[in-house]
């Protein structure tokens, strides 16, 4: 079995959305206290990391963000018409894709609707409706690839994580 902290990054990945104490607890399967041990050693297991990322406390509780060193691809990335909501639910659709729409509101909040319409009218993803005509599945588009440039930026992060 992982160590609780490695359990609890994965919870804050999966979740891609701040927790409070108590529900990472309870995701966890441990109490409060020992949650909270967890938490710390991840904090300062990312703070001593050479990683884009790190776990933050926010107001609303412990989550994942970009380390301000790395804002500048942010800026250069991501489209200014994009607000951190909608960039965070095509960030979701993009690692997990193609994904059934109701999925995405379960990970991402109801506000996952409103961030859909507004990435298929800006043309980042598609979606399309399933056989089982319940939901619908959304995917990123070639208009993504294009804009975001992932495949360009990926060997150059590669490379300077190996060095």
């Amino acid at each position: 079995m992982p160590r609780l902290a490695t359990q609890i990054e994965a919870i804050l990945y999966l979740k891609g959305q701040p927790l409070d104490i108590a529900t990472i607890a309870e995701y966890a399967g441990c109490d409060r206290p020992q949650a909270e041990g967890a938490i710390i050693e991840l904090m300062a297991d990312y703070a001593h990391r050479d990683s884009a990322l790190e776990v933050v406390e926010t107001p609303s509780g412990y989550s994942f963000q970009l380390r301000a060193s790395f804002q500048h691809l942010l800026q250069t990335m991501v489209p200014a018409e994009l607000g951190t909501g909608a960039l965070r639910t095509l960030a979701a659709i993009a690692l997990k894709g193609p994904i059934p729409q109701t999925d995405l509101v379960a990970l991402r909040g109801s506000g996952a609707y409103q961030h859909v319409q507004e990435l298929v009218e800006l043309g980042f993803i598609r979606k399309r409706r399933q056989p089982s005509g319940r939901s619908y599945l959304l995917q990123v588009s070639d208009k993504f690839h294009q804009d975001f440039e992932l495949e360009e930026l990926l060997p150059s992060l590669e490379q300077n994580s190996q060095s």
